[in-house]
């Protein structure tokens, strides 16, 4: 756990007590802060209660008095589409609103840091695709690499609940845009921003109040390095915000598919190779294609925002090279379960949406796909260009017909289940085609999440194996 820094003595409420909450709630109590917590749910609140937590009804304005701060938990809505009420009344009575990416950055650097050889860096991944690979990929690097290091944020661990740093350690984090919109502090020494695409509109009020949300990553004190992917013009717009000029190497430019050879440092992939450029000369390369947990465009584009983390803080390119191919992938994102007679079996349950789905699609030659679920609005008609890979698709759940009227003269079958699915897929693949689950859907008509139906298809794909 981190102690929060600066709280002692003070009464701080605490808004949402489901994992976020409770952890920010023991850190704040452990830098000496009298805590106060509320939650919505009953249930959540009987059980904190239970545990030791001191409730206080913050929808009440007369509980206000003496309270220095109000923490929320990141899916509690703080702007858009409107404020909770517990926070629209924090504001009105002008009490200070954070939450537990603000206390960590405040907190993280102690006295202690006084006796170390090498000072901690952290390393703070965000975007709209990819950053849970990136920020795991980074920090594979790391322990490949021999280094001290810590992963967390909206992956994995909390940031409250990380260990105080180590001597030279390198904490990398996956940050949100609800994470990032609402932070009073936000100090990376390393600032990642893989890409951007419509997301979370309604929570940020458009496009626009979502990439500035993201934006805030790099303007609020600012990272000694920026590594900007500038395949979308907001990237484009934020790499030449934070530069000086093309040869400021304090921006690393990184690419899947373009050419950046004209600036101080870029990391780009093209057609399966990774090239390293530093002043207008490659100085590394690596050959992409034969790095099985990296598979396609979109995760090249990761490969690339990973390396140019992690030559920021000074791990040589053939010791980034070597972790690479022994990166085994995030479950449920392009995650190879198994190769059974020449065929590859790929769990990509978290494709839950098109943009998802088509890079998937993308990523592989010969394909028996596996799609399906809970369709999400607008179907799935935009994959057209995306399925001339698609040797035949296996449509399983509550939007499987829906989704045959739209793939055109792609050969399908109606299979229901995930099930009769696999069972189908393994009876008719052949040698060098991929089996791919990515459903271009959610999960919600046969599973309680993505990550137990990729659970489902991979307990039936290891059963084909005896």
């Amino acid at each position: 756990m981190i102690p929060v820094q600066g709280v002692e003595n003070q009464t701080i409420a605490v808004l949402g007590l489901g994992r976020s909450g409770r952890a920010t709630a023991a850190a704040l109590a452990a830098g000496g802060a009298h805590v106060v917590a509320w939650d919505d749910g009953v249930d959540t609140r009987e059980q904190a209660q239970a545990d030791g937590l001191r409730l206080l009804d913050l929808t009440r304005d007369q509980n206000w008095d003496g309270i220095a701060a109000l923490i929320a938990s990141p899916g509690i809505p703080h702007l858009y589409p409107k404020p909770h009420p517990v926070i629209a009344t924090a504001y009105a009575l002008g009490v200070p609103v954070d939450n537990d990416i603000g206390l960590f950055f405040r907190s993280f650097a102690t006295a202690e840091w006084e006796r170390f050889d090498t000072i901690p860096r952290v390393i703070a991944v965000t975007g709209s695709n990819g950053k849970s690979t990136t920020t795991a990929l980074i920090h594979h690097i790391l322990k490949e690499a021999g280094r001290p290091t810590q992963v967390g944020g909206n992956i994995g661990t909390g940031v409250l609940s990380l260990e105080p740093a180590h001597d030279g350690e390198v904490v990398v984090l996956e940050l949100s845009s609800y994470q990032t919109d609402l932070a009073r502090a936000l100090t990376p020494d390393v600032a990642v921003f893989t890409n951007l695409s419509p997301d979370h509109l309604d929570r940020h009020g458009g496009l626009g109040g979502y990439f500035a949300a993201k934006r805030r990553l790099f303007a609020e004190g600012g990272p000694d390095r920026a590594v900007i992917g500038v395949d979308e013009p907001e990237g484009r717009y934020l790499a030449g915000q934070l530069a000086m000029a093309a040869s400021d190497d304090r921006v690393i430019r990184i690419s899947s598919g373009q050419k950046l050879d004209r600036f101080g440092w870029s990391v780009f992939a093209r057609k399966g190779f990774l090239s390293e450029y530093r002043k207008g000369r490659q100085v590394a390369a690596i050959d992409l294609r034969e790095v099985r947990g990296l598979p396609g465009e979109h995760n090249h584009q990761n490969a690339c925002a990973a390396y140019a983390a992690a030559r920021a803080v000074g791990i040589a390119p053939r010791e980034i090279e070597r972790a690479f191919h022994s990166f085994e992938g995030l479950p449920h994102r392009s995650q190879t379960v198994a190769e059974i007679g020449g065929v590859a079996w790929v769990n990509d349950s978290k494709a839950t949406n098109v943009d998802a789905a088509a890079k998937a699609l993308a990523a592989f030659p010969r394909i028996r796909w596996i799609a399906g679920g809970m369709g999400k609005d607008g179907g799935i008609e935009a994959l057209a260009p995306f399925l001339g890979n698609v040797t035949k698709a296996y449509l399983i759940g509550h939007s499987a017909r829906d989704f045959a009227l739209q793939i055109g003269q792609t050969p399908y079958e109606i299979a229901e289940t995930m099930e009769q699915a696999v069972a189908r897929a393994a009876a008719e693949a052949q040698p060098g085609e991929t089996v791919l689950l990515a459903p271009a859907a959610a999960s919600f008509d046969q599973y309680p999440n993505f990550e137990k139906r990729g659970e489902h298809f991979t307990a039936l794909v290891k059963a084909l194996q005896g």
